[in-house]
């Protein structure tokens, strides 16, 4: 991200089961559970074009809850993107990041973990593997700039369905991305 951000700060459409906001984590500042507050901190996230979808579950802090409405993260919690469904969170999510450079980053502990139990912090009544395609696929046509798949843990999913997931995941976004970059190119060339 700070490479990608080095000129101007990014949106962010970050779909998880943690706001990954909190301050320090496991005794450091620099961990899973702190780098979107570090980026806020640093300039590379612009704060009020993120936007947080599926958060939920008892491994957030106080701390990590109120860093990201205080700062104009919009949070999609898990409660209101079932009561609004995967095309109005999608609208919601595009009219967040705007028309700005925007990067996507996907932890697989943002599913059920009946779906995905290979990682270390799994959070019941997560997204289905149908709704997260969806909210990637939603994405479709904006400026994005970077993705990532992370917290995939194999050594927790013998059956290897998780990493899967996790491929699939990419691949949805590595399609989206690099259908920007083909346009991208036609353009210059145009």
């Amino acid at each position: 991200m700070r490479a990608i951000a080095a000129d101007h700060p990014v949106g962010l459409v970050h779909i998880d089961a943690h706001t990954d906001c909190c301050d320090e984590e496991m005794n450091s500042k620099y961990s899973h559970g702190t780098p979107f507050r570090r980026a806020v901190e640093e300039g590379i996230l612009d704060p009020k074009r993120t936007v947080q979808i599926g958060i939920r579950g008892a491994a957030n802090s106080d701390e990590c809850w109120e860093f990201g409405p205080k700062h104009g993260i919009r949070i999609v919690y898990i409660e209101e993107f079932n009561k609004l469904g995967v095309e109005k969170v999608i609208t919601e999510a595009r009219r967040v990041v705007g028309e700005g450079p925007t990067y996507v980053s996907f932890d697989i502990d943002s599913l059920d973990p009946s779906f995905a139990p290979g990682t270390g912090t799994p959070e019941i009544g997560g997204l289905t593997t149908i709704e997260a395609q969806a909210l990637i696929r939603g994405l479709r046509g904006l400026n994005l700039v970077g993705a990532d798949v992370v917290e995939v843990s194999p050594p927790f999913d013998s059956s290897g369905i998780t990493a899967l997931i996790a491929a699939t995941i990419m691949y949805e976004m590595l399609c989206i991305l690099s259908e920007k970059i083909d346009l991208k190119s036609k353009k210059k060339k145009g």
